[in-house]
């Protein structure tokens, strides 16, 4: 079975179940009940009118109208029959489909003719089980698809409120931050201060050391006593014949 066809519509599907949704909560219970969502038997029942026969090939072209269609595949069997007598069907394979006409090659033509009087105009009905099952697997990958869907929403909800706020943590980072290089410059200037007020005082101690110190040294000049009340008078080369005076 071609499944591709129903990979690339599904997206269409999950859009159609949405609308039907919406549709059934305006619609309440006073909704038509033909307007309720079918399973997949029903929904491979479809209607359409004979546009064209070619009765040496053993096809008939088929003018239809249901969004459905594109979920028939080239060489899925139908069955079909007129509103006058259901019970006679008759059995063929699709060979083409457009967007409007679907090519059916009917095996036993001629047999066919006799059991449900197809001519060109007539209009009939039709029946798939391989487009049942490409509905059922449709469904399925619907069902699938709106459960990662739903993961998908909530995760992007997720990421949507971190965008949000993210602002806000970076404001309250910027903040913080500031708050504590506030902190952190008071402390310095506090330190710095100390250093300024320690260094003065230092200063101030350095001076009064010094002044003190150069007092002391004064009254030691003063107060200097000389060990002896005579000099020595080198008059001559020799030592020996110096005199005291």
């Amino acid at each position: 079975m071609n499944l591709r066809p129903i990979l690339i519509m599904t997206m269409g599907i999950l859009l159609c179940s949405t609308a039907w949704g919406i549709v059934n909560v305006v619609g309440g219970s006073g909704s038509d009940d033909r307007l309720r969502a079918k399973t997949p038997a029903e929904m491979a029942t479809f209607p359409g009118r004979v546009s064209r026969i070619n009765a040496a090939a053993g096809l008939i072209r088929v003018r239809v109208e249901f969004k459905n269609a594109k979920f028939l595949n080239k060489g899925d069997r139908i069955e079909f029959w007129t509103d006058s007598n259901d019970r006679n069907r008759c059995s063929g394979v699709l060979e083409a489909r457009s967007p409007e006409y679907l090519l059916i090659r009917v095996p036993d033509y001629e047999l066919c003719v006799v059991k449900v009087h197809v001519s060109v105009g007539a209009y009939t009905y039709y029946w798939s089980r391989d487009l049942e099952n490409n509905l059922k697997t449709a469904q399925e990958l619907v069902e699938v698809l709106m459960k990662k869907r739903m993961a998908l929403l909530a995760k992007k909800r997720r990421h949507e409120r971190d965008l949000e706020g993210h602002i806000e943590r970076v404001e309250a980072i910027n903040k913080r931050y500031e708050i504590l290089r506030r902190k952190l410059e008071a402390e310095l200037h506090s330190e710095l201060h100390d250093l300024e007020e320690d260094k003065a005082r230092t200063y101030l101690a350095f001076k009064q050391a010094e002044a003190r110190l150069n007092e002391i040294e004064s009254k030691l000049e003063s107060y200097r006593i000389n060990d002896h009340n005579f000099t020595l008078d080198r008059w001559s080369l020799d030592p020996s014949q110096y005199t005291l005076k």
